[in-house]
This record gives C-alpha cells, structure tokens and sequence, in this order.
C-alpha cells in the first residue's frame, strides 16, 4: 500500500467508538490554564520561601536571622495548615452562581497579594510574621482549591501527564522567582509584589477558562465548629490508603524542605555568598534543579501513567531525593552542590508528578475533594512549620560558632527515606 493509499484508507477508516461511561479528555486549554495557574500560586507563594523572605529577615534582623526566620514561617505556616482543608471545605460547598471553585481561587491570591504586601514594607519581625500570616492563608485558600480541580476536571488516565505539567510549573515559579529576586535585588517591595501580581493575573485566566459549578443546595450538612475539627481526621481503618500516603507525603516534603527552606543560608554561611549576592546563587541552583525536575516529571508522569503504577516511582523519587540531601550536607565546593542540586531535582521531579496522581486514586470521598486534598496538602504545609521550628536547635549542635548545616540535611535524608518507603503500604494503587 502506497503512502497516499495509506492516508486515504486512514482518513476512510471509521473512528473507534468510545465507551459512553468514559470521560472526555480534558481540554488543552484547561490544563494550560491549569498550568499557568499553578505557576503563578506558587511564584507568589515560593519566592518569599526560597529566598526573598530569607534576605528580608536578615536585613531586619541579622544577628538573629535563623530564629527569626523560624518564627515568621512557622506561624505562617501553621495558619495554612488550618486553613488548607478549611478552605477546601468552604470551596466543596460554594453555591454562588460563579461555581464553587472560582470565588476562593481569586479571593485567595487578591489575600495573598495583600499579605505580602505588609512584608514587603514592614519594619520588624512582628509585622513580617502577620503579613506572611495573612499570605499563606490566602494563597493555601487557593492552592486547596487548585488541587481539587485535578479529580475534579482531569480523568485518571491523564493525571500523571498533567501531574508532571503541574509539577514541572512549581519548580519552573522557584526559578522564576529566584529570577525576578536577583534582578530585582535591592528593591524590596518590587521582589515581593511583582512575584503577587503575577500571581492573581494567571489565577485570572483560570477563572475565565473553567467551566466551573456550585455545590447541590442541600448537599452538605451546615458546617460547624465539630465538622471544621473533623475535618482534620481521616479513620485510618475506613481510609488506610488515604492514611499512609499522607503519612508518606508528609514525611518526604519534610526531606524536600529541609533544602529548599535554608539553601540560602547555606550560601551564605558555607559558601561565603551575602545577603546582596545570594539571590544570584540560589538562581543558579534553580537553574540546575529545575533542569533536573524537567526530566523527572516528564519522564516520570509519561511512564507512571503509561504503566499505571504510581508507588514505585513514588518510592524511587524519595531515595533519589534522599541521596541528594546526603550528597549536600557533605558538599564543600559550590560545584558539588550543585550536583547534588541537579540529583534532587531529578527525585523532586518524578515524585511532584506522580504523588499527585496517587493522591487522587485513593480520595475517601470525590464529593469533598478539595476538603480532602486540603488535609493532604497539610503534608505540604506542616513542613514548612516544623522544618523552621526543628532546624533552629539542631544547627546549633555542636557547630560552634558555625550551623550545623551536615546534621539537618542528613537527618532529612533519612525522613525521606522513611516517607518513600511507607508508599508501599498503599494497596490501592499499583
């Protein structure tokens, strides 16, 4: 058969008819929408994280810029851990006519423009603590709602591709960030809102593209104080596939942020960076994770999905994650780190694909998907708090007047280690 005959014989060919019960694929332009969302959440939200905040409390603070770091995340961080499933549950119980999604993407991101806003002209640890409170609370009031669109929107065969768009998008907003931080070095409020502003116009185009709708009046019972604290149990006997892998997610995000929250410091303090010059390092270490989780997320989502199993890339991403932080705690060269920089962001990678999908497969209720992904993003979140809170006192062992940068990063080696591991108790996934 000639290459014309081919074609015509294509073009001739009846269409295999789908399953009726099957779900469309979801649309292109969602899950672009989708994706520049995720990117612009995190921009506003990761920026101040990975370096910006960090510069901001050494200016105001030097002589004690790693506890006074630790109070402004840790409280910051235990309000989105409050607010995460709160906010998802407002969300799964939305009746307004613009959806049930809508109101709380956009209403979060304008929050958090607001609360980054007070950071960026404060003057004292106080007043940064409250704005980075304020921030998180609207951002993870979006970021809840966000991950619902996932099992709300996406079929499951699509989830490890788009899990990998979706994870690629949050390293690509910590390199975007880093970015925006070293041009924009020395201009405070510009570092802060610019990463904000970003931010609420891509949630913008969200809101434009999805086709959104409110809750069922009548649905959800009235939502008390004893349903809010509920809220943040799962039975492990009636969920155990739920249970262990936010058991799991928890214990490799603490691996994941061990990094992410004091490289800059690491920078300065091993590496002889300063807070004028270390946006351009920590840039440079982006760069290279960022070409790392390239791979891995693309390469990992296409195989998992393509396979259907999730657990073994899961468990994979977190050894590969922990051989990484070992390599760093050992690291004496620039160069070495950042070949171990490149090492996490092939783990990170892989895991920010597939986790997510997993997560979705073994959801206790797809009726409250963003009040059960907002109690698994608590394993995002509660790092963030513990991490900050934990690192203070184990620096100071036996570092003398240095930090003891080698013990924090080799005990988040073996978390991670630990969390990938208890990805196996999952059974409800392959």
């Amino acid at each position: 058969m000639t290459a014309v005959e081919t074609g015509r014989a294509r073009q001739t060919a009846p269409a295999p008819v789908a399953d009726e019960n099957t779900p469309p694929n979801a649309p292109a332009r969602l899950i672009a929408a989708m994706a520049l969302a995720q990117f612009g959440a995190y921009l506003t939200i990761l920026t101040p994280v990975v370096v910006t905040l960090s510069i901001r409390v050494a200016q105001i603070a030097p002589d004690s810029k790693t506890s006074a770091l630790s109070t402004v995340l840790s409280v910051g961080a235990l309000l989105a851990l409050i607010g995460n499933p709160f906010f998802g549950a407002m969300s799964d119980r939305t009746t307004a006519r613009m959806g049930r999604r809508r109101p709380w993407l956009i209403g979060g991101m304008v929050a958090g423009f607001l609360g980054l806003l007070v950071v960026a002209t404060g003057s004292n640890i106080a007043t940064l603590t409250f704005g980075w409170a304020l921030a998180q609370l609207g951002v993870n009031a979006t970021l809840s709602t966000l991950t619902a669109l996932m099992p709300d929107q996406i079929p499951a065969r699509q989830r490890g591709r788009v899990g990998g768009i979706l994870g690629l998008m949050t390293s690509v907003a910590i390199l975007g960030g880093t970015a925006l931080a070293a041009a924009l070095s020395g201009r405070t409020l510009l570092m802060f809102m610019v990463p904000a502003a970003v931010g609420v116009l891509t949630m913008i185009v969200l809101v434009v593209v999805l086709k959104d709708r409110p809750a069922a009046p009548g649905v959800f019972g009235r939502y008390t104080f004893k349903e809010f604290v509920r809220t943040f149990y799962v039975n492990p006997r009636l969920h155990p596939d739920f249970t262990w892998n936010l058991l799991s997610r928890f214990l490799i995000w603490t691996g994941l942020s061990c990094l992410t929250t004091y490289q800059a410091y690491l920078l300065i303090d091993r590496f002889g960076y300063t807070t004028d010059n270390v946006a351009t390092g920590v840039l440079i270490s982006t760069l290279v994770t960022t070409g790392g989780l390239v791979v891995g997320s693309s390469i990992g989502g296409w195989f998992s999905d393509r396979s259907g199993a999730r657990r073994p890339y899961v468990l994979g991403a977190g050894l590969v994650v922990a051989v990484a932080l070992a390599l760093t705690a050992f690291a004496q060269s620039f160069g070495l780190f950042l070949v171990a920089a490149l090492i996490f962001g092939l783990g990170e990678g892989v895991y920010l694909a597939v986790d997510l999908a997993l997560a979705t497969e073994v959801l206790p209720n797809p009726d409250d998907a963003a009040k059960d992904m907002g109690v698994l993003n608590i394993a995002n979140a509660l790092p963030q708090s513990l991490v900050p809170i934990l690192a203070a006192p184990i620096l100071a062992i036996g570092a003398g007047t240095a930090s003891n940068y080698k013990l924090l990063f080799l005990l988040g080696a073996v978390v991670a280690v630990v969390g990938s591991t208890l990805v196996r108790m999952v059974r409800g996934a392959r």
